[in-house]
């Protein structure tokens, strides 16, 4: 019984401090958000995510994308307003799901066109336990979510770098997704681009008629390459991993200085191109290192 009772007075402490924390910061961000000036009065296109500051918008639509992932279109107060966000960026949802005492917190990538005003939209999978992809596969047109705020990423300049590589596996293929859509948009940036994209099943190639697309009307500068752990029977994919032979078959040559690998993934991915500490303690070398890539070539997602 006694137990019981100091039971009950734990959850009810943090409960307490879980709706004092979530009420702080919906005060916090309606507060900011409220004494910033607006854009549209300084002349300036209205912004959605103008930085720290909770925000909360209207699911406008669904779509379906894989037997895992939905795209959700998110849209803004007004339809002119642009989401203010730069290439690489992601921006922090926050729920709290009903029947959980805390808030959930997580980055999403964006992967429509950022320039384009009135709606964001996320690419989202969802895991068997994911506590926020299973919220959001469970929203209707016409739910609200909030957002924290944006997270700026790499920071992009057109031409830096001659040539990329783009190494993804799953759902780490949205900001690939972003940058190369920004990439090839814009004009002035020549930027080459090799993707490298391992997954699990043949459904699993998100954006693959883009991808095609892209090589069509870019011959010469962008090339999509996709190995598929259990591909379906007669798939056009080759069955395979992102291993070192493929990699050093993809990429140009790290001789090249001005080139620059970008690495998103599911953890044993991560590890096995970017290397991970072994059971002794030690650091073992990744595939990228192997191939002779330095640290400062490389940047992870």
């Amino acid at each position: 019984m006694f137990a019981s009772r100091v039971l009950q007075r734990q959850q009810a402490s943090i409960s307490t401090v879980a709706a004092v924390t979530v009420t702080g910061l919906i005060a916090y961000g309606l507060y900011s958000y409220s004494t910033k000036p607006a854009d549209s009065e300084r002349g300036k296109p209205a912004m959605a995510f103008r930085g720290m500051g909770l925000t909360s918008l209207r699911l406008h639509s669904i779509q379906t994308l894989n037997h895992q992932t939905k795209l959700l279109r998110f849209e803004f107060p007004e339809p002119n307003t642009q989401s203010g966000l730069s290439l690489t960026s992601a921006v922090l949802t926050f729920s709290k799901p009903q029947g959980r005492v805390l808030p959930v917190i997580r980055p999403y990538t964006p992967v429509n066109n950022l320039d384009e005003p009135g709606y964001i939209e996320l690419a989202v999978k969802r895991y068997p336990n994911g506590k926020q992809s299973t919220h959001l596969h469970a929203m209707t047109p016409g739910d609200s979510l909030y957002f924290l705020g944006a997270i700026k990423g790499y920071p992009w300049t057109p031409n830096k770098h001659s040539h990329i590589t783009l190494i993804a596996g799953g759902a780490g293929i949205t900001p690939m997704y972003q940058l190369i859509r920004g990439i090839l948009k814009n004009p002035e940036d020549k930027t080459k681009i090799t993707l490298v994209f391992g997954v699990n099943s043949d459904q699993d190639i998100l954006f693959q008629e883009n991808f095609a697309k892209y090589e069509k009307e870019f011959p010469n500068r962008f090339k999509a390459i996709y190995t598929v752990s259990n591909p379906a029977e007669g798939s056009p994919y080759p069955k395979g991993y992102v291993t070192k032979e493929l990699l050093q078959k993809a990429m140009i040559d790290p001789g090249e200085k001005d080139s620059k690998v970008f690495v998103c993934g599911p953890p044993a991915m991560e590890n096995a191109i970017l290397g991970a500490k072994g059971s002794s303690g030690n650091t073992q070398a990744g595939i990228l290192e192997q191939l002779g890539y330095t640290k400062d070539q490389i940047h992870k997602f």
